[in-house]
C-alpha cells in the first residue's frame, strides 16, 4: 500500500443553482512533504466545520482502485489525484479490507481509520451533476476517513504500513452500506455502535451515546 498523490485546497466560492456556494472541496495534487497535523494536512481547510473537517474527518483517502471503476461510470478526460475531494489518493487502501480502528503508519503520521465517507450537495456542485451524491451511494464506495494519532510528515510514494489490527471484522465498506440500507441490521448495528473507535457524530447519528 502506497501513497499515489497528497492533494490540498483552501475553500474557494463558485456559482451554482443561482446562489454562491463556498467549498474546500476543490483539491490539487502537491509535490513533496506536506506536514500533517491533529486536523489538517498544511495548505488544506474546510468551508463549513459543522459537518466538515475535525479529529474525525482530519484526512480523507480514495483509492485509485475507486477511479477505475469510476472511469466506467462518468465520461471525462480528467481524472487528475484529487478529484474526489481526497487527501490522500491511495493505491490498495480498499474499504472492502480497511476495518473501523485500523492504524497504519502513513509517512511519519499514524492514521487510524474511523468512518466513510457520506457526500453532501458540493459534490454535486464540484462535479456540476444534481444527481452525483446519488450515483456516488449507488457504486458504493466512500474512501475513508480518519484520525489523526500522531502528526506527521507525508508524500507521494510513502509507504502505507499496517500498526494494529482492529479487534473486528466490520470494515468502511460495511458500515457505509449498513448507513445506506433503508432497514438496517439490527445485530451489525448493535456491533457497530460496540466499536471503540466508530467517529463520534456517526455513533449520534446510528442512535448510539
Amino acid at each position: 500500500m502506497r501513497i499515489e498523490s497528497v492533494n490540498v485546497g483552501l475553500p474557494r466560492s463558485v456559482e451554482w443553482g443561482g446562489r454562491t456556494i463556498t467549498t474546500g472541496i476543490f483539491k490539487e495534487p502537491v509535490t513533496g512533504p506536506v506536514s500533517l497535523d491533529i486536523v489538517n494536512l498544511t495548505g488544506d481547510r474546510q468551508a463549513d466545520l459543522t459537518v466538515h473537517g475535525g479529529p474525525d474527518k482530519a484526512v480523507y483517502a480514495y483509492d485509485l482502485a475507486h477511479y477505475e471503476v469510476w472511469k466506467q461510470e462518468l465520461s471525462r478526460t480528467d481524472w487528475t489525484p484529487g478529484l474526489f475531494g481526497e487527501n490522500l489518493t491511495t493505491d490498495g487502501l480498499l474499504d472492502a479490507q480497511v476495518r473501523i480502528g485500523d492504524l497504519f503508519r502513513v509517512g511519519t503520521a499514524q492514521l487510524r481509520a474511523v468512518q466513510p465517507r457520506f457526500p453532501c450537495y458540493k459534490v454535486n456542485v464540484w462535479f456540476n451533476d444534481a444527481g452525483m451524491v446519488r450515483h456516488f451511494a449507488r457504486v458504493g464506495r466512500p474512501g475513508i476517513y480518519f484520525r489523526v494519532v500522531e502528526p506527521g510528515i507525508v508524500q507521494a510514494g510513502d509507504t502505507i504500513e499496517l500498526l494494529e489490527a482492529a479487534d473486528t471484522d466490520i470494515t468502511i465498506e460495511a458500515v457505509a452500506q449498513l448507513v445506506m440500507s433503508r432497514q438496517p441490521d439490527r445485530h451489525l448495528l448493535d456491533r457497530v455502535l460496540a466499536l471503540p473507535h466508530l467517529a463520534a457524530k456517526l455513533r449520534q447519528q446510528l442512535g448510539g451515546s
